[in-house]
């Protein structure tokens, strides 16, 4: 959605700025923010008119696993303040592309249908990291229907060697 990411820019850029000096660390709470604020019962919640900001900040920092730093406490009680917690989740991710980008990295999601195990997932990234020509963070996902091999994401490029693209290429070949 181009209206909410326009939305979410100004807030990114600002919290990219003000957290500068611990980037990674100020990542983890938003992070942390960006799931609690996908909840769909903290969004209606939250658009309850007869709930108040305070309470709503209340809620999320209970909820939050760690106690939030005071920047991220600033950060929240703007966002609410503002009616943007819907957005927050979009902003989460803008910051997070702003943090890549300086750090010259990428995030990659590598999609498997069984477990891939660290020594596997260092070589893996290895490889990815010739392929894609960057450094990437990755992260995995457990996504069964695949059957076998791996789909990986980055940005907008997708990398598919798994059982199901391949069967799906088979099909597309013997139906024309």
């Amino acid at each position: 959605m181009a209206e909410l990411a326009t939305i979410a820019r100004p807030y990114a850029e600002a919290l990219f700025k003000a957290t500068s000096a611990d980037l990674n660390g100020a990542a983890v709470w938003v992070e942390a923010l960006q799931e609690i604020a996908k909840n769909p019962q903290l969004q209606q919640f939250a658009d309850n008119p007869n709930v108040t900001n305070l309470q709503v900040f209340d809620v999320i920092a209970g909820v939050a696993k760690t106690a939030l730093p005071d920047m991220a406490k600033n950060f929240l009680r703007t966002v609410i303040d503002n009616g943007r917690l819907s957005v927050l989740p979009e902003i989460a991710e803008q910051f997070q592309v702003l943090k890549n980008a300086q750090s010259g990295s990428s995030d990659a999601v590598v999609y498997s249908a069984f477990d891939i195990d660290s020594a596997a997932l260092i070589d893996l990234k290895a490889t990815l990291e010739k392929r894609f020509e960057r450094k990437l963070n990755v992260s995995v996902q457990l996504q069964p229907d695949l059957i076998g091999g791996i789909r990986v994401v980055v940005g907008d490029e997708v990398l598919d060697s798994s059982v199901k693209a391949s069967l799906e290429q088979m099909k597309m070949v013997l139906t024309a």
